[in-house]
């Protein structure tokens, strides 16, 4: 039973289709959670995001589980090695619901206990996306306004 997982919920002023976007595209993804991505929303397609702090570049690979847009979007990272399995790697899991005219946003990450993460990790990870998750409704209301 995965005891350690992050979850969070965010309301979106935005449609499924728009916020599905945000959050798999690399153009979009750069501008509220890595400093860089390369990646195909595709199942299967592999990938990396890549974030620098204090000079130094880290770079975390990334698989693409499930892209069923507009509705759920999930990948595995944080692993070693070539491929991403329940047993090495983090799974974060984006799934929209509509809500009014905008989305609800609903947010996991989990596999902490399955792949023998460290507690230093989850700490890490627990708030770094209470960080990068608000960012994303200012990015997506920036691009409401000038479309």
């Amino acid at each position: 039973m995965d005891q350690r997982r992050i979850e969070r919920q965010i309301h979106v002023n935005a449609t499924p289709e728009v916020v599905y976007e945000v959050i798999s595209t690399p153009e979009h993804l750069r501008e509220w959670w890595p400093d860089d991505a390369e990646l195909e929303p595709v199942a299967g397609a592999t990938g990396e995001v890549r974030f620098v702090r204090s000079g130094a570049t880290k770079v975390e690979p990334l698989t693409v589980v499930e892209a069923d847009p507009p509705r759920r979007f999930s990948f595995r990272w944080a692993y070693e090695g070539e491929v991403a399995t329940a047993a090495n790697s983090l799974l974060v899991t984006f799934d929209l619901l509509p809500a009014g005219a905008g989305t609800l946003l609903r947010f996991a990450e989990t596999g902490y206990d399955e792949a023998a993460k460290s507690d230093e990790l989850y700490q890490d990870h627990f708030t770094g996306w209470d960080y990068f998750l608000p960012r994303l409704v200012p990015y997506v209301d920036k691009l409401a306004a000038s479309s």
